[in-house]
């Protein structure tokens, strides 16, 4: 397998990773940061997986269940076939509360003959740091691990235990499951129960994607970019992951390898602008209000970033004894840019808040908690807005006055501002307005470079950078203004590369990157539409939606030859990027 071809699976707890021939290579039990139970995806001997092998007269196809994240292998023969049906069971229960259980269904059932098979269920608890035992018991199979910790996972499946386990052939003569749990079931699965399960699944996520509006000419794309990213987001806090993996790296040999298991400010708070949009209100409402529990105090800075049930240290290691993906060390846990500064993420989340603010102002029912985040955020912005930082590309190195951090510095107080109108609130309004007027003059002065004409990666720099692409996205400056077109394409002359976009191209702590950040290329498709290049916009929104795996799932970069998926994976990033870019272009097919 030369690309990320997988499908995702989960039920806003955990999720896994489905290979396009039914192997299970990536699934973290029982939540979505907790060590993995199997990871092939990051070391194909020691990596661990749970698959079907079949002879070569079988052809395997993959798609996922209409309008669901049910996904449905089908192994086809002449003779025999059957269909494997993958997922998390999530549903609403009689309390309103949703049913989440750390476990993966497989459903099989069979449409012709009498097909033959048979499982290679090889799980290597706790990243595969030790041995892992197989017991067959009575009721299950269950895997043990007593190496670096103790943990355990119970299979249960309706076929001959011993078979299963030994990997011997086994004759599908009848429908077949099998449930893999975290936990010992106290009431034992069946045919019965499983379908069940099969089906109030498949009739939430039909329920949730007929809330979904329609925009016309890419509705499959962009429902299935606004499934994935509520499979990215966590139930029991709100929070919404950047991405569902670690440690796929970004060039195929080098160590860009990071783990995105957690909440980034500045992503999660993209994904709620976008899914705003689509009306999904609770996903929108969990998030703020991870947010007002992150922030207790009224003079605590917020980091960048946070462990999904809202961990604020995220120490990093490398599991040195994992290969990792294509031999792309390090593996890594943890992640060490949660200690970075980046005064982009401030702007970033009170733009967030103001939005759900003007449409969702009568439901919101903590607007005296965002109203004191928003005074603390225009606090800390005043304080700190004229002094460098990482950056939203978090150079390990360096700070520097990054141009796109003033410009959601600029961005944090325009909105402090219009918030306070909408609380009819002025005893600070002409204090920010002069703050606002004064970050503005500092950019238009610092961020502009005459010779490039474009505004530049940084203060007094030639380098361009993508992410000042997003300075019309956020209002700074009009999409007509000479001075946003003449950006766009010198961005378009300096960063493209057969069609794909370089975040930037002068070298950081890693040298010259070799790889597309996929959201740029997004990024520069909605600035040609924005200035009037529909056409040319729409061309290489299709040849880029083109490099989606057969599922129309993208990961965090694309290879600037081969077109080869890389990065991790889903990636919230590139599907809020996609769905925003779709939009915009809908509105074009309609008119």
């Amino acid at each position: 397998m030369n690309n990320l071809n997988y499908g995702i699976i989960g039920n806003c707890r955990t999720a896994a990773l489905v290979s396009e021939t039914g192997s299970i290579d990536w699934c973290c039990l029982p939540e979505f940061d907790s060590a993995s139970v199997f990871a092939k995806l990051l070391d194909e001997k020691k990596g661990g997986q749970f698959a079907f092998h079949v002879d070569d007269s079988y052809e395997i196809s993959q798609v996922y269940v209409k309008d669901t994240s049910i996904l449905k292998t089908t192994f086809s023969s002449q003779d025999a076939s059957f269909e494997v049906y993958d997922f998390l069971p999530r549903y609403l229960k009689k309390d309103k509360s949703y049913h989440t259980p750390p476990e993966l269904i497989r459903y099989l059932k069979v449409t012709k003959g009498t097909p033959k098979l048979k499982v290679d269920f090889n799980p290597k608890l706790e990243y595969a740091l030790g041995n892992t035992e197989i017991f067959i018991k009575e009721n299950f199979i269950v895997g043990l691990t007593e190496a670096d910790e103790f943990d355990t996972l119970f299979l249960y499946t309706s076929l001959d235990k011993e078979a299963v386990a030994n990997s011997n052939e086994i004759f599908l003569t009848n429908d077949a499951f099998f449930l893999l749990s975290y936990n010992e079931k106290i009431e034992l699965p069946d045919m019965e129960s499983i379908s069940l399960d099969l089906e109030t699944t498949k009739e939430y996520w039909l329920n949730w994607s007929s809330r979904t509006p329609k925009f016309g000419t890419y509705d499959d794309m962009i429902l299935r970019s606004a499934m994935t990213l509520k499979l990215l987001s966590y139930d029991k806090t709100g929070a919404i992951l950047a991405a569902a993996t670690t440690s796929l790296p970004e060039t195929i040999g080098e160590v860009r390898n990071w783990d995105y298991r957690f909440c980034w400010i500045r992503d999660a708070s993209m994904v709620v602008k976008v899914v705003s949009q689509l009306g999904h209100k609770r996903m929108i409402q969990r998030y703020l209000q991870f947010i007002i529990d992150l922030i207790p105090d009224k003079n605590e800075k917020l980091q960048i970033m946070y462990g999904i049930n809202k961990e604020k240290q995220l120490t990093e290691k490398h599991l040195t004894h994992l290969s990792g993906y294509k031999d792309s060390k390090p593996v890594r846990i943890g992640n060490a840019a949660y200690a970075q500064k980046q005064n982009d993420i401030y702007g970033i989340l009170v733009d967030v808040i103001y939005q759900e603010l003007v449409k969702f102002k009568s439901d919101l029912d903590n607007k005296e908690e965002l109203w004191t985040i928003t005074k603390g955020i225009a606090w800390v912005v005043g304080k700190h807005w004229q002094e460098p930082d990482k950056g939203i590309w978090e150079f390990r190195t360096e700070d520097r006055h990054f141009t796109f951090s003033k410009v959601l510095c600029w961005v944090a107080i325009d909105r402090a501002i219009k918030i306070s109108k909408l609380f009819h609130k002025s005893s600070k309004l002409e204090r920010w307005k002069t703050l606002e007027k004064a970050i503005r003059n500092d950019i238009m002065e610092n961020a502009w470079n005459e010779d490039m004409q474009a505004f530049t990666q940084s203060y007094n720099s030639t380098d361009l950078d993508a992410s000042v692409l997003l300075m019309e996205t956020y209002g700074f400056i009009e999409a007509k203004d000479p001075k946003f077109i003449s950006t766009v394409k010198a961005i378009g002359e300096h960063l493209t590369n057969d069609g794909l976009l370089y975040r930037y191209k002068n070298k950081d702590d890693f040298g010259l990157p070799s790889s597309s950040f996929t959201i740029c290329t997004f990024w520069y498709i909605n600035s040609l539409f924005k200035i009037g290049e529909v056409e040319d916009a729409k061309q290489q929104f299709e040849r880029l939606i083109g490099y989606s795996n057969h599922l129309g799932l993208m990961s965090e970069d694309i290879d600037f030859k081969t077109k080869r998926l890389l990065g991790n994976f889903p990636q919230a990033y590139s599907h809020l990027a996609l769905i925003e870019t779709a939009i915009n272009l809908s509105k074009v097919e309609k008119s």
